[in-house]
Formats: structure tokens, sequence, C-alpha cells
């Protein structure tokens, strides 16, 4: 009886919880607008075929370089213009989209795995462990992340699948320590040392009772760390070391562009909002977690 009692309280609880987050995050417009900004993307780079009004590769040489359609000689039918090989912008960016959603998410999924296994065995075990996971998360953070992630695409070779490895490499290290320090705390509290003391194994200890305790930041850091993985991706993509053409690949169509900053100004100006916009959406939402998620920063009436 006392057991049934106990988990109807947890129960409420994690509802009272959960609602606690959505009233603070719903009171952040900028973080509600970013989060909508980021679904209406992702469905639009889940639906690519059928939202883009052409093939991303499609090209009509005889509108090369044709201005938005509101501009003097531009056409509905490339609401955004063409780039110099008469490819539709408006496609190419929406099929980008996908590109960068479904490779952020790659990212942030495999370097927060990594990140915090290594954090939780940092942080526990401690010793000889903790020295050198400590020591190489310290020699990859003291360099600056683009300059690793090009001299691992250059050891590799440039694509969009090294890009992708390159990004994840440089994004472990921020879980680490995430993770280091939020178990270091816990493993030192009660329910740690009873869990300890009933026979609670190890490895049960650190994944089961310790993990599910210290993964708020590391919540907080994948959302942010996803604004990171796209903007990096476009640097490796705008060096000529990410994405390759003719991909529909954000950064790869400002490179292919440049030179036609002066003269048609839309062909960069285009996927270079659509970076910003991405990049901020995600800052916006990242921020929205993190003080939703922090009962000092919470600003629910």
């Amino acid at each position: 009886m006392t057991t049934s009692v106990d988990s109807n309280k947890d129960l409420i609880s994690d509802k009272s919880s959960t609602r606690l987050f959505i009233e603070a995050f719903v009171q952040n417009k900028g973080a509600v607008l970013g989060f909508i900004f980021i679904i209406i993307l992702a469905l639009a780079g889940i639906f690519a075929p059928y939202v883009a009004p052409h093939d991303p590769v499609e090209q009509f040489r005889e509108f090369a370089l044709q201005p938005p359609a509101w501009m003097e000689g531009g056409s509905v039918q490339f609401l955004l213009g063409t780039d110099d090989l008469g490819r539709d912008i408006l496609s190419r960016i929406i099929y980008g989209a996908r590109v960068s959603i479904l490779n952020g998410l790659v990212i942030v999924v495999i370097s927060s795995i990594i990140g915090v296994t290594l954090g939780v065995l940092a942080g526990y075990c401690g010793g000889i462990i903790d020295i050198v996971i400590s020591r190489i998360v310290d020699i990859i953070m003291s360099l600056p992340s683009l300059l690793v992630a090009i001299a691992v695409v250059a050891v590799l070779g440039p694509s969009l699948e090294n890009a992708a490895l390159a990004i994840g490499v440089i994004s472990i290290p921020s879980y680490v320590r995430l993770m280091r320090i939020g178990v270091r705390v816990e493993k030192s509290k009660d329910y740690v040392t009873a869990s300890r003391l009933v026979g609670v194994g190890n490895l049960k200890l650190m994944f089961s009772t310790i993990l599910p305790n210290t993964l708020t930041p590391v919540a907080v850091q994948a959302t942010l760390g996803f604004s990171s993985a796209i903007l990096t991706m476009s640097a490796l993509g705008f060096l000529g070391m990410g994405a390759q053409p003719p991909a529909p690949e954000w950064g790869t169509m400002l490179s292919e562009s440049t030179r036609y900053f002066l003269s048609a100004w839309w062909t960069i100006t285009f996927p270079g909002l659509a970076i910003l916009l991405t990049v901020l959406a995600f800052n916006f939402m990242g921020d929205g977690v993190r003080d939703a998620l922090d009962p000092k920063l919470r600003q629910v009436s």
C-alpha cells in the first residue's frame, strides 16, 4: 500500500514538473518562436520532394541568375531567383534544410552519447581514468574548434560524412565536462551512498542511479549544440571541405555564389539568411530550455 502511494506521488510530481517546464518555456516568446521556426524548417526538409517547386539540381540554363519574383525580370516560377546554373534557390534551400537538420541531429546524438559516457566514467571512477579523459578533453578544447574540424576533414577527405564526423569529435568535450562535474557532485549524496550500501553495482549506480539526475545540463547543451553543428557544417561547406557540389547544402551554396555577390545578391543572401535564422532559432530555443529547466530562472506566475 505504501509503495502504491509513493508511486502515485512520484507520478504527480513528474506531471507537475512537466507542467512547470511547459509553462516556463511558453512564457519565453523568443524560445517559442524559435521552436515554431525549427518545426516548420524540419517539416519542409522532411517533405522537401512535395514542398520544393523544383528538383534542387535541375538546371534551367535559359533562366540563369534570374532575380527573385518581386524584382524586375523575376518570375513566380522561381520565387527566390536562380543561381548561375539556373537552379532554383528556394528548392535548394528547402533541400538544404534536410541536410542541415539531419546531420545536426546525427552529430548531436552521437557526440552526446559518447560525451555523456566518458563524462560519467571520469566523474565516477576518478583516478587515472579521470586524468586521461580530462587531459584529452583539455587538449581538444584548447584548440580552435574549426581548425580541428578542418584538420580531421583534411586527413579523411572532403565530404559531408567526414565533415559530420569532424564536428562530432569537437562537440564531445563539452558533454564530457558537463557530465564529469555533475557526476562528481551527485556521487557524494546520500541516495548514492545508500544504494551502494544495499549492494547496487557500479554500472547500475552510474547509469541508472546517478545519470538521470545529471541530464538537465545535457539537454540544454544538446539544443545549443545543434546550432553550433549547423554553423560549423556550413563553414566547412563554404571552405569546400564539407558537402560537395551539386549537393544543396547552405554553406556550399554560399561558396558557389561569392563571385556574384554584387551582380546577383540573391544567390548569396538567401542561403546566408537560412543559416542565420536557423542558428538564431536554436539558440533562442536553447535559452528557453535552460531557463525552463532551472527553477531559479523560472518566471511562472
